[in-house]
């Protein structure tokens, strides 16, 4: 059993690879410990992988397709994290393996959490990077919904794939929400890549032109793709003057699009509460500035031109956008 209280699948982790010496003596090969003076004459290393997914049960599925979203830098507002916890919560989706933690984060980075349960016993909760199964309208679909990994990514990634290949899976769909120049009044612009251009033309897709840095998204498209498990990638893109939070409106947008790809109903009615206060406290603070206004106006002008690209300012020329924005509304008060 590990920490989790989930029981281990191969070789116990934490385990040092070992020498097998291959001569001097009857009997079997010893083991001894590696150590760093490395191995003696005649010894080899032998290095035994471990499968970093845990399965607590192995779903019954038929060509399912596997969608994953990530909390992070390829997550802005939120977006695409909300929209798959709501379709795992939609769908009842069932949890049935999961990532163990261990290998990809760094806990100084991204820090385990401590609840209480029950009011009395503190139980601490890791990163959670976990797969959920569920039927719909007589079609699988894996949802995986995790925090992007501080390290080993191409392992991390190759898992994922490899976890797909061996449901056989038919497809990868990958969800991802960038900052860009779009007013908030607008529907969420959703732009994206696939296999090909044809493809993309019959998915409805705007192609993103974007080069520059990349999350684990990228990553997994692109190993996805080198493995033969083809993959899809949606993107919403959410105003990038609005301050941090959750942005119902793109999760709106890539519920609807994830579920128009499968041609499968939801019911997005849970959603429309939060939208409607989430667009009042928005067009409270542009209406209190003169200038923001201005500026979404001036967005609204442009929108539809193009597709947009992401945004993706420094850390202080965006504060300093935000703060002219927001100085008249009171730059101190929480975000909306």
């Amino acid at each position: 059993m590990d920490i989790f209280g989930l029981p281990r699948t191969g070789l116990e982790r934490g385990s040092r690879p070992f020498q097998q010496v291959t001569g001097g003596g009857d009997g079997p090969p010893r083991r001894k410990p590696g150590s760093a003076a490395g191995p003696s004459t005649g010894a080899r290393v032998i290095f035994l992988a471990v499968d970093p997914i845990v399965f607590s049960e192995r779903p019954e599925v038929e060509r399912p397709v596997l969608v994953t979203a990530f909390r992070g830098w390829n997550d802005a507002g939120e977006a695409a994290s909300t929209a798959a916890s709501y379709l795992k919560e939609a769908w009842e989706a069932t949890t049935f393996a999961r990532i163990d933690p261990e290998e990809f984060f760094d806990f100084q980075v991204s820090r385990p959490t401590v609840r209480l349960m029950d009011g009395v016993t503190r139980v601490i909760e890791w990163p959670a990077c976990e797969f959920h199964h569920a039927r719909v309208e007589g079609r699988d679909v894996v949802l995986f919904t995790g925090t992007e990994p501080n390290v080993r990514w191409r392992t991390f990634g190759t898992a994922i794939v490899d976890l797909g290949r061996s449901l056989q899976a038919e497809r990868l769909v990958t969800l991802g929400a960038f900052l860009a120049d779009v007013p908030h009044t607008r529907p969420v612009p959703v732009v994206g890549s696939a296999a090909n251009a044809e493809e993309a033309e019959r998915l409805g897709l705007s192609m993103s032109r974007y080069e520059g840095p990349t999350g684990i998204v990228g990553v997994l498209h692109d190993l996805s793709n080198r493995a033969g498990l083809p993959s899809v990638s949606f993107w919403a893109a959410v105003p990038h003057y609005v301050q941090a939070g959750v942005n119902p409106r793109a999760t709106l947008s890539l519920v609807e699009r994830v579920a128009s790809f499968l041609r499968v109903d939801v019911d997005t009615s849970d959603l429309e509460p939060a939208i409607d206060t989430w667009e009042q406290r928005i067009n409270e603070i542009v209406e209190d500035n003169e200038s923001l206004t201005e500026y979404v106006r001036r967005l609204e002008e442009a929108a539809g031109e193009e597709p947009p690209l992401p945004n993706i300012p420094s850390g202080e020329s965006l504060a300093a956008e935000v703060e002219e924005f927001l100085r008249d509304h009171g730059g101190g008060q929480e975000a909306p």
